[in-house]
């Protein structure tokens, strides 16, 4: 294998095995753990082929929790309000509003307004997605008329 070809393999798996791990921590941490797990698989998978068997059921999962997140008006109302919870968070932490906030400063405050703009984005794609698939219902009905 050529030296160029073994350091785009070991890149990849670099990449792909911390954009996972990031995933397995947001898993319980707020942010989209989920969806990053299979962004890291997708990756790792590209230069493992066989890791190719576990990409659909983490796809199947991840869809169903985005869809899941938007599936009521409670649901998107809680998700807006962590996303600005995470927002209002990022900007005490990084102004250092409170000395006493254990790692005050905008390292902190960044990431934590960086994973409010990722729930918004994912939110906001869960929501176009679910109404989507509820037209595309919509339209396979018999006697109904596209929109």
């Amino acid at each position: 294998m050529p030296a160029k070809d073994q350091v785009k393999r070991v890149t990849l798996s670099i990449v792909g095995g911390v954009v996972m791990l990031i995933g397995v921590a947001l898993l319980v941490l707020p942010g989209p753990g989920l969806l990053l797990v299979l962004a890291g698989l997708l990756i790792l998978a590209s230069e493992f082929p066989a890791l190719e068997k576990y990409v659909d059921p983490v796809r199947d999962r991840a869809m169903k929790a985005a869809e899941d997140s938007v599936s009521s008006p409670l649901r998107i109302a809680g998700s807006v309000l962590a996303g600005l919870g995470l927002l209002a968070a990022g900007v005490i932490w990084g102004i250092r509003l409170f000395p006493w906030l254990p790692f005050a400063g905008w390292s902190t405050g960044s990431s934590l307004i960086v994973s409010s703009v990722i729930l918004f984005a994912l939110l906001i794609w869960s929501y176009k997605k679910v109404e989507a698939r509820r037209d595309q219902q919509k339209a396979s009905r018999p006697g109904s008329t596209p929109r």
